[in-house]
């Protein structure tokens, strides 16, 4: 479970600069207040303001200005202003140039994607960062729920999970030390599910993803991760 919230912090992580179309996080946030003159220097370029600015902000963890700083990040990596799956698969492929990441890029776009509507908006981006960045432990669980919950019946079966640890495997790739065995996807969901299906029903219940993942240490440790981005 906490390779999936430790592959978003890869985000901050990336020396090199992004080829058009990716999508860093760093690079929209100020990081600390010896920038804050480049940065409100920087800010009197913005022109365009999305509506409901002040909407966003009462709805996330940001202020208004550290909206504006993420907005014209976002516009300036995408022009049209919305990131469609091809664009984010790609995103994703740079990141791990040795695996395959379509799959895991198509589980995690829906996850942003919360209208389902086939492209992820300003909104969904930073309702997203609100919470994996800036929320509560509760939160970023239930978001992370959510990515495993693929036909959104509010259970996590054991198909599921393993669509979502393979594809997690899957990008990783084969140049991974020490070497992943071909079973290793089955073998992980099994400990896991076994480990998560508290009442043995067959199913992960919310309360019981978020119980079960309190209860492990490397999980609680890459959530914590985030607590360090901003």
């Amino acid at each position: 479970m906490g390779a999936v919230m430790g592959t978003f912090s890869s985000l901050q992580t990336k020396q090199r600069r992004p080829s058009k179309g990716q999508l860093y996080v760093m690079d929209y946030i100020p990081q600390n207040k010896s920038d804050k003159v480049e940065d409100e220097l920087e800010m009197t370029t913005v022109c365009y303001r999305p509506e409901g600015l002040e909407q966003l902000e009462a709805q996330t963890n940001f202020n208004k200005r550290e909206l504006q700083v993420l907005y014209r990040g976002f516009k300036n990596e995408c022009p049209s202003g919305v990131v469609n799956e091809d664009t984010f698969k790609l995103i994703y492929s740079q990141f791990f140039p040795h695996g395959d990441a379509s799959m895991y890029a198509h589980y995690l776009f829906n996850a942003f994607d919360a209208a389902q509507s086939g492209s992820v908006k300003f909104e969904d981006f930073v309702a997203a960062l609100s919470v994996l960045l800036r929320g509560s432990i509760h939160e970023k669980l239930r978001w992370t729920f959510n990515l495993y919950d693929i036909n959104k019946d509010g259970n996590i079966n054991k198909e599921e999970m393993m669509d979502i640890v393979k594809a997690i495997y899957d990008m990783m790739g084969k140049y991974t030390y020490p070497v992943l065995k071909e079973d290793a996807p089955k073998q992980h969901v099994e400990v896991f599910f076994q480990k998560m299906d508290k009442n043995k029903d067959g199913v992960v219940t919310l309360d019981e993803f978020i119980e079960s993942c309190q209860e492990d240490d490397n999980i609680m440790r890459s959530l914590q991760l985030f607590e360090n981005v901003m």
